[in-house]
């Protein structure tokens, strides 16, 4: 015999304390799954298939990985049969709440000395990012940040960095050094021959500016490559 949930019965007909909504009233957030909280974003389901069910079917689409999930757009999101828009940015919406959060929680570094320190700094800021940013820190002569600027963005293959945009910010903010970075949605960790051209060009405009390039991260998922680390620079 079938279970109540294997009929795909509403979620109205369901007893009381399996309702993630009741559920998290009697019982608290922490017990809901993750299907269950999103359905409650969803509000409601169909004739055929029950808000919970809903989103159990988007979870498995992306594995039940929430980090993917977070990267959707509105559009994507609304192919899902059940999913409208209002009900896609509802969804988008709590993920990027979620992000904030977890990005407050993280203490603030006010100096970098390892390119560990470069990812904690700018993780959140490439998390979720389907398309290319450039972005630079800027250093005083302690290793103290004195700035992190958003140089430019691009599409899901390339963004350009203009050096003169670099180095006009550098001076203006009097710093001793700069630290690249830029990330690669494509999926790909290893730098390519543009980003070792632009690499090699800004750290020799550098050199007579006597401002230091320490080092140019890229920014894969939750990975990361360093050039310092790998000796290119």
């Amino acid at each position: 015999m079938k279970s109540t949930y294997e009929q795909k019965m509403p979620i109205t007909t369901w007893a009381e304390e399996d309702r993630p909504r009741e559920k998290l009233l009697a019982q608290g957030r922490r017990v809901l799954s993750d299907a269950e909280l999103i359905a409650i974003l969803i509000g409601s389901g169909s004739r055929s298939e029950s808000a919970v069910d809903l989103s159990k079917r988007i979870l498995n689409t992306y594995q039940n990985n929430l980090d993917a999930l977070g990267k959707l757009s509105v559009q994507e999101l609304s192919k899902f049969k059940g999913i409208g828009e209002a009900k896609a940015i509802s969804i988008i919406a709590a993920l990027e709440l979620g992000r904030r959060r977890k990005e407050a929680d993280v203490p603030e570094l006010t100096s970098i000395y390892t390119p560990s320190d470069i990812f904690n700094v700018l993780e959140s800021y490439f998390a979720d990012l389907m398309h290319e940013e450039f972005w630079i820190i800027l250093l005083n002569k302690r290793n103290a940040i004195l700035n992190k600027i958003l140089i430019s963005k691009g599409g899901l293959a390339g963004t350009v960095a203009d050096p003169k945009i670099i180095f006009k910010a550098a001076l203006e903010h009097h710093a001793a050094s700069i630290i690249l970075a830029h990330n690669h949605p494509s999926g790909n960790l290893k730098p390519s021959s543009a980003d070792i051209r632009l690499t090699k060009k800004i750290v020799d405009a550098g050199a007579l500016l006597d401002i230091s390039i320490l080092d140019h991260v890229i920014f894969c998922d939750k990975k990361f490559f360093s050039f310092s680390d790998a000796g290119m620079i």
